[in-house]
């Protein structure tokens, strides 16, 4: 690792444990269930080998829209944003388990002052890997020929908005051949790994920002944190 990837991970540790979740609107026990618009319902799909995946893998969607709803709470997924959607740029009928979250964290200075793809690094780093743990939960998934490959869309706040303004949000789409996850699934891979051989694709509010080359790195973040005064629904068990 170079003296520049370590200080980064240094410097972004400390920038995004702080920022990343001083928020208490998460105080108390979580409502019982996940709403169920974030996953696009099978006869919504025009591709028969998209309904046919959201059909032989509905119960798998369910678990993972609950299980980032109570255990991930300061992720919000957006609606209808879980399902098998066509990557950028296909030119057949790939399907990709897809899923999109946004990011409840403080807006920091320092973290805004960084390059976009140093921003994009330390969010790939934190989110990706946990995130295609649990998409990829049911390893039925993995085993469907029909299902090519899995995208991760994450969304945040760039920066602190001034008065009368709207806050920019930043946005990179992580997509990966089902090959590529099923390794790093099995331990055959790392985060870093991910980040060399994934398309990356960036946008600055609206504007497109095109491919991204990212240095990924293993963050634990989301495997040690706890929300202050949370607590998990009846019944409810998260696991990493």
């Amino acid at each position: 690792m170079s003296h520049y990837t370590s200080h980064l991970i240094r410097t972004l540790s400390v920038v995004l444990a702080v920022t990343s979740l001083v928020l208490l609107i998460f105080a108390g026990v979580a409502a019982a269930q996940a709403a169920g618009d974030r996953i696009l319902s099978a006869d919504q799909y025009t591709s028969d080998k998209a309904r046919r995946l959201a059909q032989n893998h509905g119960g798998a969607l369910r678990e993972l829209n609950e299980g980032v709803y109570h255990c991930l709470p300061w992720l919000e997924v957006q609606k209808q944003s879980i399902g098998f959607f066509k990557p950028k740029g296909a030119t057949q009928d790939d399907r990709y388990l897809s899923m999109r979250v946004y990011i409840e964290q403080d807006p920091s200075p320092q973290f805004s002052r960084l390059r976009v793809e140093e921003r994009a690094a330390a969010m790939f780093s934190r989110y990706v890997g946990p995130l295609l743990r649990r998409m990829a939960a049911d390893r039925s998934l993995l085993t469907d020929g029909q299902l090519d490959g899995f995208t991760v869309i994450l969304e945040w706040q760039k920066q602190a908005a001034a008065s009368g303004e709207r806050p920019i949000h930043e946005t990179i789409a992580v997509f990966l051949r089902k090959a590529v996850v099923a390794d790093y699934l099995a331990g055959r891979g790392s985060v870093s790994h991910l980040a060399e051989v994934a398309q990356i694709l960036g946008w600055d509010g609206e504007n497109a920002l095109g491919a991204l080359r990212v240095k990924a790195w293993d963050d634990n973040f989301v495997s040690t944190y706890k929300v202050a005064n949370y607590q998990l629904a009846s019944g409810v068990t998260c696991r990493q």
